[in-house]
């Protein structure tokens, strides 16, 4: 079964964009390959717990199991040795990827405390965007009773598209709310 996003992609995003850039094969329009939420656990050094109940939000947000992220190098003055767990992050394709981004969307984003949009110079130079979250609360699957920590996540869309122009244009047409 196809998400909802994935269909609107396949029915109005792909002939709009064909339209618009002149791409004479359905397979040049731009696509979202991945994305990735990355939750970063400082305090997880010296509380094993905090990196399993960031593990247990990120579950809950996304469906997936999230795998548990390590020091690379020790750093002295941050208490931390290499191979530490300091945080956690997910990689999801395909469904579960649509259905991500379409709660993200339409009900995690409007639930953000003062939200104006998105600004629209998150994006890499190579048509991937990024963006961060204060707090994971504004997901509806998390249950703000059970929460001990207030986190930020940060979100990467990975694009096949060439340019950020293309880009933001693919996400415009997922109804993603930017600036003006």
């Amino acid at each position: 079964m196809k998400a909802r996003l994935q269909e609107h992609y396949e029915k109005s995003v792909l002939p709009a964009m064909m339209e618009q850039f002149g791409y004479k094969n359905r397979y040049q329009v731009p696509a979202i390959e991945k994305i990735v939420l990355n939750m970063g656990v400082g305090e997880g050094v010296q509380d094993q717990k905090k990196i399993h109940a960031a593990t247990n939000d990120l579950t809950l947000i996304t469906g997936q199991k999230p795998i548990v992220t390590r020091a690379k190098k020790s750093i002295a003055s941050f208490k931390l040795r290499e191979g530490m767990q300091i945080g956690c992050k997910v990689t999801l394709r395909r469904t579960r990827m649509y259905e991500f981004l379409d709660r993200l969307v339409t009900i995690a984003l409007p639930r953000v405390r003062d939200f104006r949009g998105i600004p629209s110079r998150s994006f890499d130079g190579r048509g991937n965007f990024a963006m961060g979250l204060k707090e994971q609360i504004v997901f509806p699957e998390i249950d703000y009773d059970k929460v001990d920590e207030v986190r930020g996540l940060n979100v990467v869309i990975v694009t096949t598209a060439e340019s950020d122009e293309e880009a933001k244009v693919l996400l415009e047409q997922f109804e993603m709310p930017f600036r003006n």
